[in-house]
């Protein structure tokens, strides 16, 4: 047995070892902390988001067709050819909110849903007439 244990290696573990893990931990634990803070901040930049009603909603709905239409864009970002037929898909599913909530909706509602559909067809017709 003598023999066995001179081949096995023997695992020798000093007070630098331990030094050097306690260092690479509160690196670590460091580096966690700088990310989770970093995301907070992100989060902030963002600001609070809107209320979820009905004129968010057809705000989401105008902001995608204009956004096929080349009419927004994003910062840094190269422009992009329209693609019209995005456009007029998103301005379809504004009709369509409008043709089924007819009867539904409060003045302002309605004067919203009609002034975006309008604003909307006519940013289409144009750019691509």
């Amino acid at each position: 047995m003598a023999e066995k244990e001179k081949d096995e290696k023997k695992l020798i573990i000093d007070e630098d070892w331990k030094v050097q893990a306690k260092k690479e931990k509160d690196l670590l634990a460091k580096q966690e902390k700088t990310q989770k803070e970093e995301a907070g901040k992100e989060k902030a930049k963002r600001g609070p988001l809107p209320p979820g009603n009905f004129a968010a909603l057809v705000s989401m709905l105008v902001t995608q067709a204009f956004f096929a239409l080349g009419v927004l864009q994003v910062e840094g970002q190269e422009k992009k050819e329209p693609d019209f037929e995005l456009a007029k898909y998103n301005i379809d599913m504004l009709e369509t909110l409008q043709e089924k909530t007819k009867g539904n909706l409060t003045e302002q509602e309605q004067a919203v849903l009609d002034n975006t559909i309008n604003e909307a067809r006519m940013a289409y017709v144009k750019l691509s007439g």
